[in-house]
């Protein structure tokens, strides 16, 4: 019976359920990876999804991905991990069982451990952005969308460290570019435009590391305190267009 103070009826309106969906991308073997789930029940018992569920009553859609993101990972401690809400997905024939709206979030993992499937899920698994397997529901659509954002975020903005560990080379720095953008770039003028950007990185005192190559050992660096780039770090097929 609905609050007669208020004129206001709680039953009036369709009840519909809220889900957390995760696009958590990494880099592995130099390649953009993604993490996925094969669903374990209907609908869609069988194939890839996003991970994700649904948002308890008692906490928030983003305490809700965290907690999934946790589950599905193996992580312990995700507070560090880069997570930001992508955007919200309620068309009303997107999931057939009922109404579901879903804040979809992006995460990014630096090192990121074998994956274990959650409560409802035959197995999870790291598997390469390129080329995807075809998604439950919207999920493609909710993927591409946080490639696009992870991907446009990288000219402006440090983001590409949330891919490192805490300590890392120029050449890994420029391997993350490599794999969200899809393409190759010159290691040496990459190098010179990342530490003419101030607070991109910063050195770390005294450390170095072995690489493959030939020559010297490679600098390390940490991510620096610029929460923007100026200059952006364009990617190449845009480089020379006006902002």
């Amino acid at each position: 019976m609905g609050n007669t103070s208020t004129g206001y009826d709680k039953y009036a309106y369709e009840p519909f359920a809220v889900t957390a969906d995760l696009a958590v991308l990494t880099v592995r073997s130099g390649a953009l990876h993604v993490l996925l789930v094969e669903r374990g029940q209907d609908p869609y018992a069988g194939h890839w999804a996003l991970p994700g569920g649904f948002v308890e009553p008692r906490e928030s859609a983003e305490t809700a991905a965290r907690r999934e993101l946790a589950e599905e990972t193996g992580l312990d401690d995700v507070t560090g991990l880069h997570l930001e809400q992508l955007r919200t997905y309620s068309e009303p024939d997107r999931d057939p069982r009922m109404r579901v709206v879903s804040v979809a979030f992006a995460a990014l993992l630096p090192d990121a451990p074998e994956p274990r499937a959650g409560s409802d899920a035959a197995r999870a698994a790291w598997l390469p952005y390129h080329p995807a397997p075809a998604l439950a529901f919207d999920h493609e659509r909710i993927l591409a969308d946080a490639h696009d954002r992870v991907g446009a975020k990288l000219e402006y903005t440090g983001l590409a460290t949330s891919f490192c560990p805490p300590e890392f080379t120029l050449g890994e720095l420029r391997h993350v570019y490599e794999a969200v953008w899809g393409t190759s770039l010159d290691g040496p003028n990459f190098r010179r435009k990342v530490l003419a950007t101030p607070g991109f990185v910063e050195p770390v005192p005294g450390a170095a590391r072995l690489t493959r190559g030939r020559g010297k050992p490679a600098a390390v660096y940490r991510a620096g305190p610029a929460a923007t780039l100026h200059p952006p770090l364009l990617r190449p097929a845009r480089e020379g267009r006006p902002a």
